[in-house]
């Protein structure tokens, strides 16, 4: 799967589904699983590293789980059939100069089997920054609605609940298209105004806590197996993962408090 492969499931018709991973083990589950496309998203600062938001997150560990998660893909997938392997750029990585942009995002495509990497808004200075990674050769993904990484600025609420918020996303959407974008992800906005930006753009538009009527969804798949502490409003658990692994190993701790031991012969006396 390439990125333009994305814009021609639109076209088509098909949904289009992306799943998160974070190492060999779980590259491999949602690759065996079947997604279309496996994000290393800046959520495992969270859902791996243990970090209160995605902001600590740093590029070599990006990339260090990037690594990890593509040789758990290989190790499942023919040659050449595996999902699109998509890498986050995470927080200050981009935002200080497109050169230091370039020199991030070259790294993750030279250094992990990534095809594309994706980034967060679509301010004026962070669409000349995907102008530049684009003309540089590296497929970019935009990211508008809630963006982690603003979180100190913006938190963790529905975005474009009011007629400016939704008249501005559209414009991010439409602009992050024309700095050349092969899709956009859209996160927990109201999904009539999702709808109205998918039929708006020629690219996917992969929503996530944005509705139905996305061109594709993306989830993390920490939150979809119930790994996770605490679950966002728009990505209930398929199953209790995390209660059920809790409970197994509790039964196998218990089975071993009292183990049956070989009785040690009694030391001779002299």
């Amino acid at each position: 799967m390439r990125p333009a492969d994305l814009a021609r499931r639109k076209q088509a018709g098909l949904p289009i589904s992306i799943l998160t991973a974070w190492d060999a083990l779980s590259g491999a589950v949602v690759a065996e699983a079947g997604a279309d496309a496996v994000l290393v998203g800046d959520s495992l600062a969270m859902t791996v590293l243990g970090h209160a938001t995605t902001l600590p997150v740093t590029l070599d560990e990006m990339l260090h789980h990037c690594r990890a998660t593509a040789r758990g893909m290989a190790s499942v997938c023919s040659p050449g059939q595996e999902p699109l392997l998509i890498c986050d750029l995470p927080f200050l990585s981009y935002q200080c100069a497109p050169d230091d942009a370039v020199a991030a995002a070259g790294r993750v495509l030279k250094e992990s089997p990534a095809a594309a990497v994706k980034l967060e808004g679509a301010e004026p200075e962070t669409l000349a920054v995907i102008d530049r990674l684009v003309r540089s050769g590296i497929p970019v993904m935009g990211h508008v609605g809630l963006t982690p990484q603003a979180v100190h600025r913006s938190g963790y609420r529905r975005q474009a609940a009011d007629a400016p918020g939704q008249q501005r996303l559209k414009r991010e959407a439409e602009a992050l298209e024309r700095a050349g974008c092969f899709a956009v992800v859209v996160e927990h906005v109201p999904p009539d105004v999702a709808a109205e930006l998918r039929a708006g753009l020629a690219i996917p538009l992969i929503g996530i806590g944005a509705g139905e009527a996305c061109d594709g969804q993306v989830r993390v798949t920490a939150d979809l197996l119930g790994l996770t502490s605490r679950q966002p409003p728009f990505s209930p658990p398929l199953l209790q993962g995390r209660a059920l692994a809790v409970e197994a190993l509790r039964r196998w701790l218990s089975s071993q408090s009292h183990p049956t031991r070989p009785t040690a012969p009694a030391a001779p006396h002299c």
